[in-house]
C-alpha cells in the first residue's frame, strides 16, 4: 500500500453504506450485518489513493487511516 501506515476501522460507527466497498474493494468488504471489514491481505496491495478516498468518503467517518 502507497500509505506508509495502517487502516483502522470503527465497526461499531459503521452504518453499511458500502463507499469503502464501492470504491476500495480489493481491501474493503462487508460482513453479513453490512459492517465494513478489511479483506485478508487487501491493506498490503492497497492503492493507497483509494483506501484515503474510501476513509474520507465514509458518512461516519468509520475508517482511518494512519500514516507512519
Amino acid at each position: 500500500m502507497d500509505v506508509d501506515g495502517s487502516i483502522e476501522i470503527d465497526a461499531d460507527r459503521c452504518i453499511g453504506s458500502a463507499t469503502c466497498t464501492r470504491l476500495a474493494p480489493d481491501v474493503f468488504t462487508q460482513d453479513d450485518d453490512g459492517v465494513v471489514e478489511l479483506l485478508p491481505g487487501g491493506a498490503a496491495q492497497a492503492d493507497g489513493s483509494l483506501v484515503r478516498e474510501a476513509a474520507l468518503g465514509c458518512p461516519v467517518q468509520a475508517i482511518t487511516v494512519r500514516v507512519g
